[in-house]
């Protein structure tokens, strides 16, 4: 049921904004939109369409969120795709590429009636974009939705994609610098977290006194958290090394927080060489959680002083963001949506170097008035910037113009 969900964000960010998202929404009111991405569980993508499905339910429109399937060719594929169109120089296999197609080709009949008589669809990412050209009766408007940095890709790599993604009606970015040429209009809409959802609500203490004893940590030490899947551009080894460093100076807890997604095959991989960084360290806690453990990660942003996002590629950074609204500082590396969210000396600090993470957090921990501000500050930067009611009505907004084509004014009914 998503009765009452408008008023229920109201009492968080005001009667004025909840009035736009309706205002916005009255002329769209009946649309089918649908999103397609390829997972569920997992990863920022499946977490901000499980929120926005229902809010865009009770604004009037009628969205659905479709989920493509694959097989391990497919995926591995796709995760090839995704390192290189970060910059990794890689050639993607023939076989893997006609893979690649034959299973958007299964997924397209499997979808088809439904995505063609949709007023919208929105493709989340490479791994359907295919999608588009196999819907030949398509009678809306079709959105590629990009959530990753592609601002140096490996060219080859993006020469294939971009001949699926170059007849979409638009595109979306998170960031400016993300994007690339294309020949239709582009757009920029950052992600967003919700409020309201079990990862973000506020906890009772006994709920978070149950996560300190659930995973055998010591509520004397200092806690420094890192809460991501387990892949290379998170750089959990560093975080290992930057632990270690600021660890010869203070008493200290490491805690590397997190699971896999269905369309990344590398994540064991990657679980097993941070074991093996950690050598059995009793300080270092690797917890491999399942992608529906939203309130233990919520306890545990909230347990800890500080929280690290080390990555070396990011699309944005959702966890970043969660962590900043339990008014934590962030240590963040400088890169992609982690920078438009980490203002350096003042919601946390970005660094470049396991040493620069290691001195910042000896920084924040032995000037604890510098900590607590920068959490404050942290926490009234998501509030104003990155909650899901902004991003909402980003698409709305989207959409209208779309609609609307060259108008040069719109007009909005009046909300309730």
């Amino acid at each position: 049921m998503t009765d009452g969900l408008l008023d229920r964000y109201q009492e968080i960010v005001g009667v004025d904004v909840t009035n736009n998202l309706r205002q916005l929404a009255e002329p769209l009111r009946g649309a089918k939109v649908v999103h397609v991405n390829s997972t569920r569980d997992g990863g920022g993508v499946a977490e901000i369409l499980h929120r926005m499905i229902p809010l865009k339910q009770e604004l009037g429109l009628e969205p659905s969120w479709e989920v493509i399937v694959g097989d391990e060719e497919f995926y591995q594929c796709t995760k090839y795709m995704h390192n290189t169109l970060q910059g990794n120089r890689f050639e993607i296999p023939n076989p893997l590429l006609r893979r690649y197609e034959e299973i958007n080709q299964d997924n397209a009949e499997r979808l088809r009636e439904h995505l063609e008589k949709a007023d919208f669809v929105f493709i989340h990412d490479p791994q359907p974009a295919p999608m588009l050209n196999l819907c030949t009766g398509r009678r809306g408007k079709w959105i590629w939705r990009c959530h990753i940095d592609v601002s140096r890709p490996y060219r080859p790599v993006w020469k294939y994609l971009r001949g699926y993604v170059e007849p979409y009606d638009a595109s979306i970015w998170s960031l400016a610098e993300f994007a690339q040429p294309l020949h239709h209009p582009l757009y920029l809409i950052r992600p967003s977290i919700d409020p309201l959802s079990e990862k973000n609500i506020e906890l009772q203490e006994s709920e978070l006194e149950e996560v300190v004893e659930r995973f055998g940590l010591d509520p004397n030490r200092p806690i420094i958290l890192q809460v991501s899947r387990f892949d290379r551009f998170k750089d959990p080894l560093g975080v290992i090394q930057a632990f270690r460093l600021a660890k010869a100076f203070t008493p200290l807890q490491l805690v590397l927080a997190g699971g896999g997604a269905t369309d990344d095959p590398e994540g064991e991989e990657v679980v097993a060489e941070a074991r093996a960084a950690a050598m059995d360290e009793p300080d270092i806690h690797i917890l491999l959680l399942p992608s529906d453990a939203h309130r233990t990660i919520n306890g545990l942003q909230r347990i800890s002083d500080i929280v690290v996002q080390k990555s070396t590629k990011e699309g944005f950074g959702l966890t970043v963001t969660e962590a900043m609204w339990k008014g934590k500082p962030v240590i963040g590396g400088e890169v992609g949506g982690i920078r438009l969210q980490v203002h350096d000396h003042h919601t946390g600090f970005l660094v470049n170097t396991p040493e620069g993470a290691a001195l910042r957090i000896r920084y924040l921990l032995t000037h604890r008035d510098k900590l607590q501000e920068m959490g404050q500050k942290a926490q009234q930067f998501v509030m104003e910037n990155f909650l899901i009611t902004r991003h909402v009505r980003e698409y709305l907004t989207l959409m209208v113009a779309i609609l609307r084509g060259t108008e040069e004014r719109i007009e909005l009914y009046d909300s309730p």
